[in-house]
């Protein structure tokens, strides 16, 4: 089945202006480019290697989501999130998201729109044009949100709009 539809603009056009901007690269994709075949879902769910730089003074954890904003659904799809990343922690290697990787101490691994605690890999429908997979990663002003793993991708987002020292992403594409 394919789908004949229009991406919207990025998804993070709508978002308040953050303060600064963090750099975040990837030793395994360029920016707008095709993400791994191994980040598929089924053929491996292997979270891309990610990096980041940039993070202003004050930065006390970070927030890091994937989302496919061409997903078939109301909102897009989010496939990987975690909060409270420690402020000295700038990288992931591939593999990190996988289920029961410690991301860092304090570090939150929250339920993806598969309903697991991992990176969930990319999964366009078949036939569909190559969708994007924006890795976005945000310094916070805090490491004490409230939050717990039962928090939702989007009251993650809205509890900490007001902590956002830096804001950073990175899109790949995948097509099946």
């Amino acid at each position: 089945m394919s789908l004949d539809r229009t991406y919207p603009p990025h998804p993070l056009d709508h978002l308040p202006a953050a303060p600064a901007t963090l750099s975040v690269t990837s030793d395994d994709f360029n920016d707008g480019d095709p993400l791994p075949k191994s980040a598929g879902y089924g053929a491996g769910n292997t979270s891309p290697q990610l990096s980041w730089s940039g993070a202003p003074e004050g930065t006390k954890s970070f927030l890091l989501l994937c989302h496919d904003p061409d997903a078939p659904v109301i909102g897009g799809f989010g496939h990987w999130a975690v909060l409270g990343i420690p402020a000295d922690v700038h990288s992931l290697a591939a593999g990190a998201g996988s289920l029961g990787n410690p991301l860092g101490a304090g570090a939150i691994t929250l339920a993806n729109d598969y309903g697991t605690r991992d990176f969930g890999g990319a999964a366009p429908p078949v036939g569909d044009p190559a969708h994007r997979y924006i890795f976005t990663v945000w310094a916070l002003d805090t490491d004490q949100t409230g939050l717990d793993s039962s928090t939702s991708i989007a009251k993650a987002q809205f509890a900490t709009l007001g902590n956002v020292l830096a804001r950073g992403s990175l899109t790949g594409t995948y097509a099946l």
